[in-house]
């Protein structure tokens, strides 16, 4: 098996990762109970780790799928652990997500794990490579809205259900955003393999800038007005309501106190 080539200290979680996940843990709790004073903290660490947990998931993913499909050199750069830190672009990956987040509530598509693609034989491979990621979000999404679609919210702290709503938000737009089929996301990752390799010459400069058009087009009211339309209706299919996803993100803007309209717990 190819996983045969990687030294167990390649594939060993990291201390770092099992630290957010711990963060993640103690903070969901805290908003469930409402322990903390302030239930906007607890929200904003809350959704705030479980978003990176996503986030390495989502670059795992590559990588793993990278390392099945023949790139062995993935364990020695250190992906298969989950630390966020090892990644190329940790600025891109983590920190201008959790911005982004905290800016305006829009779950943005990172690029991190360098493939080694000339290892790798056969396009429906570098597709799902490239698909692998936003799969990810795909089913981080489907984890947060289940208590939703399944009726199961009973006894279920209102500021809880406010942080899974916005989460799920995150994760949806993340997950349309990387579909997209622009240079240097995953959507086009995905096409790449079967375009042909004229037309792959002439758009591989564009790749770099890819996302900070998708960043200027989205600033653009008509558009963003457009993709968020978009997002609510997919939430409200999954029974989320566009009250429950603007509560949790006034929740988690907390220095912005805007609260008073949502009904959550004391």
């Amino acid at each position: 098996m190819t996983t045969a080539t990687t030294r167990h200290s390649d594939r060993r979680i990291s201390p770092v990762f099992l630290g957010i996940v711990a963060v993640t843990a103690v903070t969901g709790w805290a908003t469930w109970t409402g322990f903390a004073e302030q239930p906007g903290v607890a929200v904003f660490l809350f959704v705030t780790a479980a978003w990176i947990v996503s986030l390495c998931l989502h670059e795992y993913a590559h990588a793993r799928t990278a390392l099945h499909s023949g790139d062995i050199s993935i364990g020695a750069k250190g992906y298969l652990t989950l630390n966020p830190l090892k990644y190329t672009h940790a600025l891109l990956s983590i920190v201008l997500p959790v911005i982004f987040v905290m800016m305006g509530g829009i779950g943005l598509p990172g690029g991190a794990v360098w493939i080694e693609r000339n290892r790798i034989q056969g396009r429906w491979k570098h597709s799902l490579i490239s698909a692998a990621g936003p799969l990810t979000n795909v089913l981080f999404a489907v984890v947060c809205t289940a208590p939703f679609w399944l009726d199961a919210l009973d006894g279920v702290p209102a500021d809880f259900q406010f942080a899974l709503a916005f989460l799920a938000l995150l994760q949806v737009t993340a997950a349309l955003l990387n579909f997209l089929p622009v240079p240097g996301l995953d959507g086009y990752g995905m096409i790449e393999p079967w375009l042909s390799h004229n037309i792959r010459r002439q758009v591989e400069p564009l790749a770099p800038f890819g996302l900070l058009l998708v960043i200027a087009i989205l600033w653009i009211p008509a558009v963003n007005g457009v993709f968020f339309d978009v997002i609510d209706a997919l939430l409200r299919s999954l029974n989320i309501d566009e009250f429950q996803t603007y509560c949790g993100q006034n929740l988690y803007r907390f220095w912005t106190d805007t609260n008073q309209y949502c009904s959550v717990s004391p």
